[in-house]
């Protein structure tokens, strides 16, 4: 029949619905996007009190899994000895620590985007360049001596001491 059409059939099956994103990253999403709406409103409320941004770092990280919570808490001491003027902050959910406004490093939860291991990472504002390639994020499974002089000295070249 003249000016009749069909609906074509999908092949796709619909169980397997992928929009690009997984839930773990939308949640992640949502995280930064409120992020920015409460720093909007602290910034437009002058004289009102502020809140205290390593407070939320600490409360976030006290709700982590016993594993993950152990980690940051010790990549957050870390961090506060080694380069006192970072700045916490929650980036996407998770500890960040920034300078001038700009991350410069973070910690992510293994639970929160259902890995194997935390990660500890770095953004382009660290100053950790060396020759044409150098790593950016680290694996952390535990929290050893070594580990730890590991991040500290990262830390301190990060934020170029």
């Amino acid at each position: 029949m003249k000016g009749t059409r069909t609906a074509a059939k999908t092949t796709t099956a619909t169980d397997e619905k992928y929009d690009g994103f997984t839930d773990e990253e939308r949640s992640a999403m949502k995280e930064r996007a409120q992020e920015l709406k409460s720093a909007g409103r602290r910034g437009s409320r002058a004289g009102a009190a502020k809140a205290d941004p390593e407070s939320e770092v600490l409360a976030k990280i006290a709700e982590m899994p016993e594993a993950d919570r152990v980690l940051a808490e010790r990549v957050h001491a870390i961090v506060k000895a080694g380069a006192p003027e970072l700045a916490p902050k929650l980036w996407y959910g998770m500890p960040a620590y920034a300078k001038n406004g700009k991350v410069v490093c973070f910690f992510q939860s293994a639970q929160k985007f259902k890995s194997r291991y935390a990660t500890l990472g770095f953004s382009d504002q660290a100053h950790l360049d060396d020759g044409a390639m150098w790593p950016t994020a680290f694996a952390l499974t535990e929290m050893t001596p070594a580990a730890e002089a590991r991040i500290g000295e990262l830390i301190k070249k990060a934020v170029n001491l």
